[in-house]
């Protein structure tokens, strides 16, 4: 990523996107003085003045424009004062036309924004007819008739247009002013409303011939597919926006069970965050259409975070549902109390087990399942110390939370010390890993975050000759179809059928290709700062000799590899209480605030035999992670299909007690036979 800007250039970039609003206002102050007064050159430069200071808004900060339009000074209400204020100019202008000459000019304006009006209806309906009921990726959706969506500039980008269409109107006005000729005006008016007319027209001849397939008509083409496709097992998962690697993470595991899988999603923007793969992906944003899964084949869905509508899907009695977490650690949210609303807890290893025994939270342990990490098999053992003339070093701290706890992150106390001590290393290469999250609640850790990447830039500078910048690695939606810039969700469901086979192997083979030439091509000894989804971090963790992080998942997904780590202690705890509070730091050299003990951290990584932690990481990965025998992915595998049977007992009792005329419900806790753990 490019090295921020200095402190200065940053407070001039601030000043240049607040310079549009401040010269619209001023524009349209100097407009209604010159037009009172009248003064015509006044009124010509304040109105160019309007015109270019929208444009630089339609254009840069659209921002802004949102912001206008919450206080009712959107861009049609703009461009109507501009053009009445030019017309108030131009009746007190001297000259020998009597006001009723502009009468016609005035009902030819009110024209041009009543077709505007008319066009903002016809794309509002417009969108609406294709705004389908739910969405879907990686399901042939041609028996839809979707068709490619309308320009944007006429469905989406008003303002644009409204500014493009009046510019004719505006200049006759001008022209009509300065010459007191009301036919220029007149020519302006006229190709304004033949420019205006042209939206309604051409949206109301999509309505008429190229409208999608209906609610009723979607929701009857989805319940065909489910009954043909017969999902068994799937994920549900709804969030934020910036909240979808935590789906992503689960369905290379999801892909490799061998059954049917699905994805299920509720918000439709992240219908585009989810990364490539070739399962089907179905977007359900209304609880009617979710609870239609109810008479489906499907049977269990995993769970990898919890979301206010999660307690939506939880309501079918024909599927069970599995909570897998997105990352475990000895933090409070990975025991959290909501977990007992499912019906199991599928956790990494023993580790999580007691966790939730002593969190005491309500979830039984028979309901607790360990299946290990199946993503973490692509994660390198531990080779020993670092053969190159280089030491990578990985931080990856977390984020700040929404507790307030400063033990949470590292970013804010001591991140900066960190860095700096790794910096003043000449033999130790840093890639710096930030969760995406960092800055989100806590503004403090946002501006650490800032400083710490430009500690890095800066040191990357000050290494002697030549170093150019490794290329970017791609995004992973870099694989997925071209879309058109004026493309809707709709166009993009269609896009995104059926998927050729191989593709996802291909897109696998792909990415790997990608980091390994993205890691070769970094220059010996440069740091790295790595903010977008590639390279991975698991392609992070097999890059390292050492990670330095906080008591996060990052840690027990990190011994997967038994390499070396470091845990920062910004808690405020004692050493051994922080140890005893957290047994993820077990096998963990601890750093204090002020990160005095980097330097000696580095020696014990790099000496051979000067690691003592060996097998106290080989024992703290059994009990975090579980057993390597059998693999994590076939222990995933034989809980699906477990929870798969069980699904199918239920559905027979349920069948068997509707046929002896008992009302169905689900069974009490009673009746419930004890699972194996």
């Amino acid at each position: 990523m490019p090295p921020p800007l200095p402190r200065s250039l940053r407070l001039l970039r601030s000043a240049a996107k607040a310079l549009p609003l401040a010269l619209l206002t001023v524009s349209f102050t100097v407009q209604a003085a010159a037009a009172v007064v009248p003064h015509l050159l006044l009124l010509t430069v304040a109105t160019a003045g309007v015109l270019a200071s929208e444009a630089a808004l339609l254009r840069w900060l659209t921002g802004q424009v949102a912001l206008l339009a919450k206080v009712r000074a959107d861009t049609m209400a703009r461009r109507l004062t501009c053009d009445f204020l030019l017309l108030v100019g131009m009746v007190r202008m001297p000259g020998d036309q009597s006001e009723a000459v502009y009468l016609p000019l005035v009902l030819g304006l009110l024209l041009c924004y009543a077709l505007h009006f008319a066009a903002h209806a016809a794309a509002i309906r417009v969108r609406q007819s294709r705004t389908l009921p739910l969405l879907t990726r990686n399901i042939d959706a041609s028996a839809l008739r979707i068709t490619p969506a309308p320009p944007a500039l006429l469905t989406r980008s008003h303002g644009p247009r409204v500014l493009l269409s009046g510019l004719p109107a505006t200049t006759g006005l001008l022209l009509t002013a300065a010459s007191d000729r009301p036919v220029y005006a007149a020519a302006g008016i006229t190709v304004s409303a033949a420019l205006a007319a042209l939206a309604p027209a051409v949206l109301g001849w999509w309505l008429v011939r190229r409208r999608p397939a209906g609610p009723d008509e979607v929701q009857e083409w989805f319940d065909a597919w489910l009954a043909d496709y017969r999902p068994t097992v799937g994920m549900y998962f709804s969030g934020g926006s910036s909240s979808a690697y935590q789906a992503n993470m689960w369905l290379d595991a999801l892909a490799a069970l061998g059954e049917r899988p699905v994805v299920v999603l509720r918000e439709r923007f992240m219908m585009q965050r989810i990364g490539a793969t070739d399962l089907p992906v179905v977007c359900l944003p209304k609880v009617a259409q979710l609870l239609r899964l109810e008479h489906s084949t499907l049977k269990v869905l995993i769970h990898p975070a919890n979301s206010g509508k999660t307690s939506q899907v939880l309501r079918i009695p024909t599927i069970k549902h599995a909570f897998v977490n997105h990352g475990e650690s000895d933090k409070l949210s990975s025991c959290n109390p909501y977990a007992k609303a499912y019906d199991e807890v599928w956790v990494a290893g023993p580790a999580a087990r007691e966790r939730y025994a002593l969190a005491d939270v309500g979830v039984r342990d028979a309901d607790v399942v360990e299946i290990g990490r199946p993503q973490l098999a692509p994660i390198a053992p531990y080779a020993g110390p670092p053969a190159g003339p280089y030491t990578t070093v990985l931080y990856a701290p977390t984020w700040e939370g929404w507790d307030g706890n400063p033990g949470n992150t590292s970013v804010v106390l001591a991140g900066e010390n960190i860095v700096r001590h790794l910096l003043a290393d000449p033999g130790v290469r840093l890639l710096y890993k930030p969760h995406p999250m960092t800055g989100s609640v806590d503004p403090r850790a946002g501006a650490a975050d800032a400083r710490i990447q430009e500690l890095i830039h800066a040191a990357n500078r000050a290494r002697p000759g030549p170093r150019p910048a490794p290329k970017a690695a791609e995004e992973p939606g870099a694989h997925r179809p071209e879309f058109r810039p004026d493309a809707d969700d709709a166009e993009r469901m269609l896009a995104q059928g059926t998927p050729p086979a191989g593709r996802a192997a291909a897109l696998a083979a792909a990415t790997a290709e990608r980091e390994a030439a993205h890691w070769a091509a970094l220059p010996a000894g440069e740091h790295r700062i790595v903010t977008g989804a590639e390279p991975s971090l698991y392609s992070c963790f097999n890059a390292a000799d050492l990670l330095i992080s906080d008591v996060s998942s990052v840690v027990s997904d990190f011994l997967a590899g038994e390499k070396p780590y470091a845990v920062a202690n910004t808690s405020g705890l004692a050493d051994a209480v922080f140890r005893e509070t957290f047994p993820t730091v077990s096998a963990a050299t601890v750093l204090t605030p002020d990160a005095a003990g980097v330097p000696a951290l580095l020696a014990a990584v790099r000496a051979p035999g000067g690691d003592g932690l060996a097998e106290a990481r080989a024992a703290l990965k059994l009990r975090l992670l579980g057993p390597s025998d059998p693999p994590s992915a076939v222990r995933f595998g034989n809980a699906a299909r477990a929870l798969c049977e069980a699904a199918d007992a239920h559905r027979v009792r349920v069948e068997e007690r509707l046929l002896s005329g008992i009302p169905a419900q689900r069974r009490t806790d009673a009746a419930q036979p004890a699972r194996e753990a």
